[in-house]
C-alpha cells in the first residue's frame, strides 16, 4: 500500500499526456499525494507553507506560471503570432535564435522566467509558428514538432551554459568544489571568465544549426502534401 503515495506521479503523467491545464494537474497531484500520505488538510497547508518560505525559487516559479497562464488566456499567444505576421522576412529559426541570445543574456544575470513551460511555449512557439507559416506557406505536423524541438533545445543550451556566467550559482559552486577535491583551487570569477567564450560559442553554433535545419524543414513543409495545422486562434 506504500506505493499509493506515488499516485501524484500518475496524475502528472496522465494530465500532461492529455494536455490538461498544467497548474490544475499539479495542484490535484499535490493534494492526492498529501491525502495518500495521510496528511490532513492543515498538515498539507503547513507543509506547503514551509516549503514556500524555505525555497524562494518555488514561489517565483509558481508566480511566473500563474502570470503566464493568465496572460495566455487573455490573448498572449494571439498577440505574439500577430506580431510575427507583420515580420514577413522572419523565419522560425530566426525567432528561436533571437530567443537563444535573449535567454543567454538573462541567464548571465541568473534570471529565469519559466523556461519552456513559462516562456518558450506560450510566447516563443506562437511567434515561431507564425514565422514558419509565412516562410513555408503552411505549417505541417512534422514542421511543428521540429520547431518545438528547436525551441526546447535552444532553451536548454542557453540556460545550461549561460547560468555559469553568473558568479555563485549552484553549478559554479559544484564545479569549484569538484576541482578542489581534485587538488585544484579556483576562484568563481575565474570559472566565469573561462565559461564566457564557451557559452557564446555553444549558443552561436546552436543558432547556426537551427537556422540551417529550419530552412530544410520549411522546404519539406512547402513540398509536403500534409495539411496545414496552423491554428486559427494563433493568427
Amino acid at each position: 500500500m506504500e506505493y499509493i503515495t506515488l499516485i501524484g506521479i500518475v496524475i502528472l503523467v496522465v494530465g500532461f499526456a492529455l494536455k490538461l491545464d498544467s497548474i490544475l494537474v499539479i495542484m490535484v497531484a499535490a493534494v492526492a499525494t498529501a491525502l495518500a500520505g495521510g496528511l490532513n488538510p492543515m498538515e498539507f497547508l503547513e507543509t506547503l507553507g514551509n516549503s514556500f518560505v524555505s525555497n524562494r525559487s518555488i514561489p517565483i516559479f509558481i508566480i511566473v506560471m500563474v502570470v503566464t497562464g493568465t496572460l495566455e488566456r487573455n490573448g498572449l499567444k494571439q498577440a505574439a503570432a500577430a506580431l510575427m505576421q507583420k515580420a514577413k522576412s522572419a523565419s522560425a529559426g530566426m525567432v528561436v535564435g533571437l530567443y537563444g541570445i535573449f535567454r543567454l543574456v538573462f541567464a548571465a544575470f541568473n534570471v529565469s522566467f519559466g523556461g519552456v513551460a513559462g516562456f518558450a511555449r506560450p510566447i516563443v512557439m506562437p511567434m515561431a509558428q507564425a514565422a514558419a507559416k509565412n516562410r513555408a506557406g503552411k505549417l505541417t505536423e512534422a514542421y511543428l514538432e521540429n520547431i518545438k524541438g528547436m525551441a526546447s533545445g535552444m532553451e536548454n543550451v542557453a540556460w545550461f551554459f549561460g547560468q555559469m556566467l553568473f558568479v555563485g550559482t549552484s553549478g559554479a559552486l559544484l564545479v569549484q568544489g569538484t576541482l578542489a577535491d581534485l587538488g585544484y583551487q579556483t576562484e568563481l570569477i575565474d570559472l566565469m571568465l573561462v565559461q564566457v567564450p564557451i557559452a557564446i560559442t555553444a549558443t552561436v553554433l546552436t543558432i547556426a544549426l537551427y537556422l540551417l535545419l529550419d530552412r530544410a524543414y520549411a522546404k519539406q513543409a512547402a513540398a509536403s502534401p500534409d495539411p496545414d495545422v496552423f491554428e486559427e486562434g494563433d493568427e
